[in-house]
């Protein structure tokens, strides 16, 4: 993979997560903020507190770069931060 084919593919995988956690994500900032959350295609999530073991969970249910993986209420800020540049 070169360097254009890898920038493509993470800006691929950046679109999917944006669009996986504002379908299923952003509903569970009031309760969940803070904790992780994995989120399958289908919408299927995965919620914790502990990063390792909603990943591991994740990766068994779902497999390999088949999830978004975030923390609940963190891409808010991200956006924020980078909006001000």
């Amino acid at each position: 993979m070169d360097e254009a084919e890898l920038k493509r593919w993470l800006k691929e995988g950046r679109v999917r997560d944006d669009r996986l956690y504002e379908q299923y994500g952003r509903a569970l900032e009031a309760e969940h903020s803070g904790e992780f959350v994995a989120i399958s295609e289908n919408g299927e999530v995965i919620l914790g507190t502990d990063e390792l073991q909603v990943t591991t969970q994740a990766l068994l249910q779902f497999g390999p770069r088949a999830f978004a993986f975030l923390k609940i209420g963190a891409r808010a800020e991200v956006r924020l931060l980078r909006s001000r540049k």
